[in-house]
């Protein structure tokens, strides 16, 4: 919960420069002492005391250890206020496809300084994000990385294929459309007015005092989509060639891409935040990349925070699909689900390496996944090749090429109706952020990374549904 503070907290609260004129020094102390300062008038403390009890903590903490007011500062004074010192690196990085801004590039090689880092690559969807880019993946030796896993913890995509013809889609768009409507919330705060259940609201939560708070949330939130890049859609998917046991032909199909919601997005935030105050010596341009070590405390809470993320991630798509599907009729001739967002523990060049996949898919040998292009244009069912200089990785998408603020410039919303029906797509919402041309070439990415996987069937959109225009994004 944030607090605004008064003015004449702000006011009250001493500088660093004050400080060390009182005898104080190291980042740490510093930072306690300024926020003792602000706190000084709640417990009836005078400046002139303050002033006074502060200079005589920096001489001997050890009065002052069970103090309610100087305790913490005085056990940072006493443990001795030692900035780590860190032997940061420089890691050669893969990467696929041309068109990746230089931004992106200098999160990559930010991230491979990291004394943790061992690998890591950069995929053709490829952009700039907080901390790692997005289609980044880097491999790090006992060390999980909050802002690398992502804000939207978990974040994936499902395909359902039905036994349905694709040439069934033009005569029941209407009830295809009133399906996704009925079925589906999106925007920041979506819930529905009766929650929804499911078993993993049932697991044990209560691991982390901080997780077990948002449960509520989780619930309200479950089976929601939120906003940004998350959709939910109806098309023709195309199988050129038997598969799963599938003849070849054209058939209905529904794409699902969300991730864990409001839950998700509160738990990367709080943990990123316990992460920099463990590393407050990084440079400033890593801080955002400041990690947990798997060894301790709250490096196995934050795991087992993303990875309770990532089954609710899992159920949001169980309950659109189902929810949908009983609208939609016939047999599920096969579902694909696959989540990016995420950190696993694998092996790569011989060693055991935690892989974290920012906006990336893995694509291990033989292992499906889902790529979207955009409401327009084609995503594709993919099989990993396994590719180890890539970490088994491939891209989530087509990636942006423009920002959201450029986009919204770009073009209107009656422009983008337009051009949506002129590929006979039903628009039921979206943003302009989220029009096509904010969006890489979705074909030229596929064609990058064709090393990395094989294509096994195409997915055109036919009725989409995104946030309204005027959401904040959430990806």
């Amino acid at each position: 919960m944030h607090i605004e503070e008064s003015p004449a907290i702000l006011a009250s609260r001493m500088k660093k420069k004050d400080l060390e004129k009182l005898g104080l020094s190291g980042e740490r102390a510093l930072k306690e002492a300024v926020t003792i300062s602000a706190m000084a008038k709640q417990h009836g403390v005078k400046k002139g005391e303050l002033k006074s009890a502060l200079s005589a903590l920096a001489q001997d903490p050890a009065p002052f250890l069970k103090h309610n007011l100087y305790g913490r500062l005085a056990s940072i004074v006493s443990e001795g206020d030692i900035t780590p010192q860190y032997n940061f690196q420089t890691l050669e990085y893969p990467h696929w496809g041309i068109d990746i801004d230089d931004d992106a590039h200098t999160q990559m090689k930010n991230a491979c300084e990291l004394p943790v880092s061992v690998a890591g690559a950069l995929m053709p969807d490829a952009h700039v994000g907080y901390g790692l880019p997005i289609g980044g993946v880097l491999a790090t030796d006992n060390a999980v990385i909050p802002y690398a896993v992502g804000v939207d913890i978990a974040c994936r995509v499902k395909l359902t294929v039905y036994d349905i013809p694709a040439s069934e889609i033009d005569r029941r768009r209407e009830p295809l459309a009133d399906a996704i409507q009925k079925n589906t919330q999106f925007g920041i705060g979506a819930k529905f007015k009766q929650p929804k259940n499911h078993p993993v609201l049932d697991k044990d939560w209560s691991f982390s005092k901080y997780v077990n708070s948002l449960h509520d949330t989780a619930w309200r939130q479950i089976g929601t989509s939120g906003s940004g890049n998350h959709f939910v859609e109806f098309g023709a998917f195309s199988l050129p060639h038997s598969h799963f046991g599938v003849d070849a032909g054209e058939y209905l199909a529904l794409v699902s891409h969300s991730g864990s919601r409001g839950a998700g997005a509160k738990i990367a935030n709080h943990f990123s935040k316990v992460a920099r105050e463990k590393h407050p010596g990084l440079p400033k341009k890593l801080q955002h990349l400041s990690w947990l070590s798997l060894d301790d405390e709250d490096g196995q809470e934050y795991w087992s925070a993303m990875e309770l993320m990532g089954e609710y991630a899992s159920a949001n798509h169980y309950l659109i699909h189902r929810d949908i599907s009983k609208m939609v009729g016939g047999e599920k001739l096969f579902q694909i689900e696959n989540h990016h967002n995420f950190a696993w523990k694998e092996t790569h060049y011989g060693k055991d390496v935690i892989v974290h996949r920012k906006g990336a898919t893995p694509a291990a040998s033989g292992e499906y996944g889902y790529i979207p292009g955009t409401m327009i244009h084609p995503g594709f069912l993919i099989q990993g090749k396994g590719k180890e200089e890539s970490l088994a990785s491939c891209s989530h998408g087509a990636g942006r090429q423009m920002s959201r603020k450029a986009a919204k410039h770009k073009t209107t919303m009656n422009a983008l109706h337009k051009l949506t029906k002129e590929h006979g797509v039903t628009l039921l919402d979206a943003g302009l952020d989220e029009a096509p041309l904010a969006y890489k070439n979705i074909s030229e990415v596929m064609s990058a990374q064709s090393d990395l996987v094989d294509i096994i069937g195409r997915f055109q959109p036919k009725i989409v549904k995104m946030a309204p225009d005027g959401e904040k994004a959430e990806d």
